[in-house]
This record gives structure tokens, C-alpha cells and sequence, in this order.
């Protein structure tokens, strides 16, 4: 098995169960959870009323139970918010963070592992005698096992032919392929539209969702005044910079890593007027993915 390993067990980690788990998270959420069948997932995300992003979260229909994660810096407002909204639904909310380790396999084939190539595609399975769950991910395959368990299913995964990834490593990865990361790229000034995850994450079907009107308003009528773009930049620079056209600021650096085969390239949200092709001052704005 020929991938690189990173240990992501802190990423935050919630279940749903009770009969109402679906049509409750589905007035939450962008994407269509009640569509989801057993072994599907998909990737939505929360947001405010006025449609911008309080974090996102990947969610896996596990028979009796809604499995969500999402980065760590959005857990615990996520957790309150589902918490308070679900009152007089029949759902209950349970913690997984601390009880679940996560380890991803960058590179890894879900065929290997008997799974589909569909994203958010899942199963259990078993590794070194372990239950696991196994989950397809945009640049290979999630193991989702008990926190106790982690370290066996590891080792045993790098016996197989893992070798140890760091998480920088990865994230030269990500930004080739233009995948913005919550609290990193995306905060709650953000748009999903603005951020180009309409497709991924918003569904124009499902029936209503908190802050749904600004999202389907700026779909059908308007245009975002950002958008997410990659910058080829003519030097490394650190996250936070200042991007300006002329003498205009446009944007920032948010995600600067330095690639082995691209150089140093970085995500940004930049104003509209900065179009693919345009020269900035520490760089050109290029479309997503850059690879």
C-alpha cells in the first residue's frame, strides 16, 4: 500500500441518533441529508442566517446514526448550536471527539480497501483485529476507529506499506487541489458560493435550511464579490498577507505552502476584479485546482 498516513484524530467528531436525526440536520445544513442512504455521505455546512459559514462538516449515514466531523475549531459552536436547535426533535447528541481516532491515508485506493469510488463512501471493516470504519476521501481513504485502537490500527497500516505523512506534507497537497480548510481559508465572513462550494456542499432541491435565502438569492440573482483563487506567487509569503491590484487591496493569503513541482503557491479569497490571469503584486491569480 503506497500512501502517506496522517494521524487526524483531533478533528472534531458528533453523532446524531433518534428518528428525527435526518429531517432535523437536514433544516441545518446546506447539503441533502435525507437523500443519504446507508453507506453515503456528504459534505454541507452550517451557517448563520444572513448564509455565511459557521463551519463545515462531513456526514456519513451509519444505519442507526449520523456520523459528523468537522475541524476542530468549529466543534464546540457546532455542538452548541445543534444542542440548542434540537430541542423537541427526537435526536440525541453525542461527543466522539475524544472516543474516536481518525487516521487518513493520503493516496490510498478505496478499491483496496472494497470500497467505491464515490466520496463520502464507507464501510466497516476490520484492521489488525479492529473495528473500523473506512470512508473515501478526495485524495484517498479515512480510517475512523475507538481512540484505544489507534495506535494498533497504525502500526498496522504502516506494516502494510503506509509511511508517516506529516500534516504540511498533506497540506501541499490540498492546495494544489484548491480544497479550502475551515478556520484556515474560511471563517464565518464567508459565503459558500464565495468560497466555490456550491457543488461540493449546497443542495437547490432539499426543502429549507438556515440561512438558505441568501444562499439561493446570490445563486440565481447575484454575483459573489470574491472568490476563491490560487495564487502562483513569485516568492514564499506567510499566511495573512495582503494581495493588492495596484494600489487596491483584493484579498489575502490564506493557505502559502511551497510545492515540490507547482513552487510557491497559496489559496486566497480575492475580489472579483482580480480575475483569473490577473498579475498581482506578489503573484498571479490562477483558476483552481492548480494540479
Amino acid at each position: 500500500m503506497d500512501c502517506g498516513l496522517v494521524d487526524r484524530s483531533e478533528r472534531g467528531k458528533l453523532a446524531l441518533t433518534g428518528e428525527d436525526r435526518k429531517p432535523f440536520l437536514n433544516g441545518q445544513v446546506t447539503n441533502d441529508v435525507e437523500a443519504l442512504n446507508e453507506g453515503e455521505g456528504c459534505y454541507a455546512a452550517f451557517l448563520t442566517p444572513k448564509g455565511k459559514m459557521l463551519g463545515d462538516v462531513r456526514v456519513l449515514d451509519a444505519r442507526s446514526e449520523l456520523l459528523l466531523d468537522t475541524e476542530r475549531v468549529a466543534l464546540q459552536p457546532l455542538f452548541d448550536l445543534v444542542r440548542r436547535f434540537s430541542i423537541g426533535h427526537a435526536v440525541e447528541l453525542h461527543k466522539r471527539t475524544v472516543e474516536s481516532g481518525l487516521l487518513s491515508l493520503v493516496g490510498a485506493d478505496p478499491a483496496a480497501f472494497d470500497l467505491p469510488a464515490a466520496e463520502h463512501a464507507h464501510r466497516l471493516t476490520s484492521i489488525a483485529e479492529r473495528p473500523v470504519r473506512v470512508i473515501v476521501t478526495d485524495e484517498g481513504v479515512d480510517v475512523l476507529c475507538d481512540a484505544a485502537d489507534t495506535a494498533i490500527v497504525r502500526d498496522a497500516l504502516l506494516a502494510s506499506g503506509a509511511r508517516e505523512m506529516t500534516e504540511d506534507e498533506a497540506d501541499v497537497l490540498r492546495v494544489e487541489r484548491g480544497r479550502p480548510r475551515y478556520g484556515v481559508d474560511l471563517d464565518d465572513t464567508v459565503i459558500p458560493q464565495e468560497a466555490g462550494l456550491n457543488d461540493r456542499a449546497v443542495s437547490f432541491t432539499k426543502g429549507c435550511y438556515v440561512g438558505q435565502e441568501t444562499v439561493a438569492r446570490l445563486h440565481y440573482k447575484g454575483k459573489p464579490n470574491r472568490h476563491l483563487r490560487g495564487i502562483r506567487l513569485r516568492e514564499p509569503v506567510a499566511s495573512g498577507t495582503p494581495l493588492h491590484l495596484g494600489d487596491r487591496e483584493v484579498g489575502r493569503v490564506t493557505s502559502p505552502v511551497v510545492s515540490p513541482t507547482l513552487g510557491p503557491i497559496a489559496l486566497g479569497l480575492v475580489r472579483r476584479e482580480a480575475e483569473p490571469g490577473t498579475q498581482l503584486d506578489l503573484g498571479e491569480v490562477v483558476e483552481l485546482p492548480f494540479a
